[in-house]
């Protein structure tokens, strides 16, 4: 099933014609035949780079998929962070991060 929505390539292509040297830097995740709220949100970062006001707003319009959460919750653990921790470094509320695990992990370990 095909993801609904904008099409994320066709929209950071033309960004990137206008600028050329960050290009570079984004064609890798450009390439990739399919991409994840996290790939977007790396692109994001590498053309317009890291504004506080601006991530805030975004902060609110962000939504994520199954295997966006996975992979999130998969860093923590590989990294042994806390739910505070996580939620510092991908700009979440802590809540969200125990809601996923109560969701995702403590599901899959009563199945």
């Amino acid at each position: 099933m095909q993801r609904k929505g904008p099409n994320y390539k066709v929209i950071y292509m033309d960004i990137l014609e206008k600028l050329p040297q960050k290009k570079k830097n984004c064609m890798p995740i450009l390439n990739k035949s399919i991409m994840s709220t996290m790939d977007i949100i790396k692109l994001n970062k590498l053309i317009f780079g890291i504004n506080r006001e601006s991530e805030k707003e975004n902060q609110k319009h962000r939504s994520y998929v199954e295997t966006d959460i996975l992979h999130i919750l998969d860093y923590q653990t590989k990294h042994k962070l806390t739910n505070t921790s996580l939620a510092q470094v991908f700009k979440l509320s802590r809540n969200t991060v125990a809601k996923w695990k109560r969701i995702y992990i403590h599901q899959a370990k009563k199945s």
